[in-house]
């Protein structure tokens, strides 16, 4: 083939943006493959630079109250104030430390609380009968875990933290009572469990009706999405997760996770750091998402 009839027939491959379809999915050379999976393996760590001030959050947010809380917009209904604490207590404001890898609450447990990340990071975790894990989700300040128990009186998950954490536990009896007064936040509690279905749903089109590429660009957009509605950067967040449970969550293997970070890497789409993750072309892995996604 002639360097006419190569140049006409890179201009008719199928493209997202300027970037030609197939360098999402072409395999890796095993070099790369072997590095990707070298550098997934390794947990990921504090930065000397970032522990201090998380070890400042977690005290200050497990000595704080709900009227200091920076995540008490995302778990209590707009307009509660100081004014309304009193009615507050022994409902919100109890709070805890976790380390990492200790569970908030196990498989099995008796149904009591729900559970508000304050400070740091968790994953929920169904088994299989077969002794497969899955990871259901994970989750960030202000959203609720616990809510699988409700039905049944007993925890359906593990919830386990994925780093040194606070949590604030509300007992659910007790907010249910303060619900019927309070139409306010009986309807916050409804919108809350609402939440919940949606994530659900949203968790069944992922691991149903999209390919590798579809799952990554999703998940990467919803976190980040996540954190610009916290105040954080859009662009620049922490992965408080290990490649790996990605790939549990996702239904992908790890070598998967680790080509798809390096593919969109190369493409311009992000830039990888460790546990960094700063998004580079929005606008392009939004195309990537309207492309891939049936509506």
């Amino acid at each position: 083939m002639n360097g006419a009839a190569i140049a006409q027939s890179r201009l008719s491959e199928p493209r997202i943006g300027n970037r030609p379809v197939h360098l999402l999915v072409d395999s890796d050379p095993p070099t790369l493959r072997q590095e990707s999976r070298t550098q997934a393996t390794v947990p990921i760590t504090w930065h000397g630079s970032e522990r201090a001030p998380m070890q400042e959050m977690m005290a200050a947010a497990s000595g704080a109250g709900c009227t200091s809380c920076h995540a008490r917009r995302f778990c209590m209904p707009a307009g509660y104030d100081a004014k309304m604490a009193s009615a507050l207590k022994g409902v919100f404001g109890q709070s805890r430390k976790v380390k990492r890898g200790s569970a908030i609450f196990r498989t099995g447990e008796r149904f009591r609380n729900l559970y508000v990340v304050k400070v740091g990071a968790s994953k929920t975790v169904a088994v299989n009968n077969d002794g497969r894990e899955h990871i259901t989700g994970f989750q960030i300040a202000g959203e609720f875990i616990g809510m699988e128990g409700i039905s049944t009186g007993r925890h359906e998950l593990d919830a386990v933290a994925l780093e040194d954490s606070v949590v604030c536990s509300v007992p659910f009896d007790a907010l249910s009572r303060l619900g019927e007064r309070d139409f306010g936040l009986r309807n916050h509690l409804h919108k809350l469990m609402s939440r919940e279905l949606l994530r659900e749903s949203a968790l069944l089109m992922l691991m149903g009706r999209m390919n590798a590429v579809e799952k990554l660009v999703a998940f990467l957009l919803n976190l980040s999405k996540r954190y610009a509605d916290r105040g954080y950067s859009a662009h620049e967040f922490n992965l408080r997760m290990t490649r790996e449970e990605i790939g549990c969550h996702l239904g992908l293997t790890l070598e998967t996770v680790s080509r798809l970070f390096s593919r969109l890497s190369s493409l311009g789409l992000i830039q990888c750091s460790g546990k960094q993750i700063s998004i580079t072309d929005m606008a392009g892995l939004e195309q990537i998402h309207r492309h891939c996604i049936p509506e």
